[in-house]
């Protein structure tokens, strides 16, 4: 059980015509009543984004790509946990384990695993490299779907530690954004055997009273956008954190629906001038979509909001920790509060460009986060 089996990527031509026949015969609403996004992805928007996936785009060049970067399976606390391992070739490499959010996946990182693992080849030093190791949340990807409640962010924080440890590594440091942030702090946290560090590039934490009383322009900042984020842009996570299922059934029976929900935050929460193609690729949009579509992940990953959302900002770490805010990010959190969580807060940069998604939009950028995190910690 304790095995790492390597796994290939062959879908089935029928799963791929499926879905051809499914984008060919949707059912489409009438188009929003505003000019904006203010409703959600507009229908001009998605029918052209729709079209390219059913007539022009290439599920087997991704296949490719991930079977070629080595792909591996392994069973933790009974469940099938998928990940990326791709190990430097310069001596003395650190580990990393790189964590996705949602609606994101390993394909966020597909951009910054050369740099890491071979920075010579990418311009930079052999002293900053890393074996990096990128794993499919628990229902996300290829990884399995819990059967049962109680895979929060704790357990899979906990499952990260075996994974790092079954793959031989004693000591190694540990990364993420969105749900990757929050099971890298839980990481911080629980401090287990090895673990030299952490580095978030979405801190999370909370004000206290007294920064409400008199906040400063950075706080007002943040203040404003966890104001937006409640009001305008958190209908998604109230349901999937009361309703996974119920929302899960169009997820996962509709490439449209899927699509429609996950789009729409490629342009939220991108760094962009008015579209999403600004800060993201269209194909690498559609690769991360069918990371959700091929193993039917809508309801299962969906249910780790229902699992932890309550518990995105629990837990204080102690370790050494870094982190990056970049400036689109949805939730900032100025340095003050981050400080009191992240009690050893070793590395702190405000970053020029980028949003959420921060390794998949601006990868060099995010590269060159890590590699001066973790020099402090090598």
């Amino acid at each position: 059980m304790t095995a790492i089996r390597p796994f290939t990527l062959a879908i089935p031509q029928t799963q791929l015509d499926d879905l051809t026949q499914r984008l060919a015969n949707a059912r489409w609403p009438e188009r929003e009543t505003v000019n904006d996004w203010s409703q959600g992805t507009p229908l001009s928007v998605l029918r052209e984004l729709c079209d390219y996936w059913r007539d022009g785009y290439d599920w087997r060049r991704c296949e490719a790509r991930l079977n070629a970067l080595g792909q591996h399976l392994t069973t933790i606390d009974g469940l099938d946990i998928h990940f990326l391992h791709v190990r430097s070739p310069h001596e003395g490499a650190m580990p990393l384990i790189l964590t996705h959010g949602w609606p994101g996946s390993i394909i966020e990182f597909l951009g910054a695993i050369g740099p890491l693992t071979d920075p010579v080849a990418h311009g930079g030093r052999a002293e900053d490299a890393f074996h990096v190791v990128a794993p499919s949340l628990p229902g996300f990807g290829f990884s399995g779907k819990p059967a049962s409640i109680g895979w929060g962010v704790g357990r899979i924080a906990t499952a990260w530690a075996t994974l790092m440890s079954r793959l031989g590594y004693a000591e190694w440091v540990a990364q993420g954004g969105d749900w990757g942030a929050a099971v890298t702090t839980a990481i911080g946290a629980q401090a287990p055997a090895g673990c030299r560090g952490i580095h978030v590039n979405m801190p999370v934490a909370r004000p206290l009273p007294e920064d409400l009383a008199a906040p400063s322009p950075a706080e007002q900042r943040a203040l404003a956008a966890l104001q937006h984020y409640q009001d305008w842009d958190s209908g998604y996570s109230k349901q999937q954190a009361t309703r996974p299922q119920s929302v899960g059934y169009g997820l996962v029976d509709s490439p449209i629906a899927l699509a429609g929900w996950i789009f729409e935050k490629m342009w939220a929460w991108t760094d962009n001038a008015g579209s999403p193609y600004d800060a993201l690729n269209r194909d690498t949009i559609l690769d991360n979509l069918m990371l959700y579509w091929l193993p039917a992940t809508g309801a299962s990953s969906a249910r780790l909001y229902w699992e932890s959302f309550a518990q995105f900002s629990a837990g204080e770490v102690d370790i050494p920790s870094g982190a990056s805010q970049f400036p689109k990010e949805i939730i900032p959190a100025p340095r003050k509060w981050a400080e009191r969580r992240y009690r050893n807060l070793v590395y702190w940069n405000d970053v020029a460009k980028g949003g959420h998604f921060a390794a998949w939009e601006q990868p060099a950028l995010f590269v060159e986060e890590l590699r001066r995190c973790f020099r402090l910690m090598r």
